[in-house]
């Protein structure tokens, strides 16, 4: 799991906008991390700051730590409902360079800061995969790998015995394409035992 912190950083009229992002999973998470960046920066202008937490955005906050009410929380919140995101928190912290940027400046600014970070830190998206377990004769193995590279499934794990004994994981809907690949590559010489659906995280760079 990735919870690093991902960084951005733009000037736009002198003032320094430094985009701040972070998985996480609750909201004293999110809490501790908007402390951190302010501690981090403290002789900044303004540390704004919004997160969702929960698949369904059940905790949604945004600070405009002292700018215009709605015009630096609010847009970060809106980048993160507009990609989708939870469990993310994103902080842009700003320091003023002494021209004003006026309301919708300032909008565009922290909107613009956050669109950035979160494109920079990558998506992370889960998927319903079905496990397969295929045991098959030596001969197939190398061609079975080498097709399996250019492909939607993955290999987990590899058990050698008299026989090999892969774990592939593949998206629900790619399944059948699976089953028709092993039966292809080992003239139906092979078992597969079918797992219960398990949710993985892919990540969209």
């Amino acid at each position: 799991m990735n919870h690093h912190t991902k960084t951005e950083e733009t000037v736009i009229n002198k003032s320094r906008f430094i985009g701040y992002i972070k998985r996480t999973e609750t909201e004293e998470e999110a809490k501790a991390f908007i402390s951190e960046i302010k501690n981090k920066h403290k002789d900044a202008t303004h540390n704004c700051s919004a997160y969702i937490i929960g698949k369904s955005a059940l905790i949604q906050k945004a600070d405009d730590d002292g700018e215009p009410s709605g015009t630096a929380g609010v847009p970060i919140l809106e980048v993160l409902k507009r990609e989708l995101l939870y469990n993310v928190t994103v902080v842009v912290t700003r320091y003023f360079g002494g021209i004003k940027l006026g309301a919708g400046g300032l909008i565009r600014a922290y909107s613009g800061s956050a669109g950035e970070v979160v494109q920079s830190a990558g998506k992370v998206y889960e998927v319903a995969m079905t496990p397969f377990e295929i045991t098959m004769d030596y001969t197939y193995t190398s061609k079975f790998e080498h097709v399996l590279l250019d492909s939607p499934h993955t290999i987990k794990d590899t058990i050698y015995t008299d026989k090999v004994t892969y774990t592939v994981h593949t998206p629900k809907e790619d399944a059948d394409s699976l089953k028709e690949l092993i039966s292809e590559i080992t003239q139906g010489t092979h078992t597969l035992v079918q797992g219960d659906e398990v949710t993985a995280e892919n990540v969209l760079a």
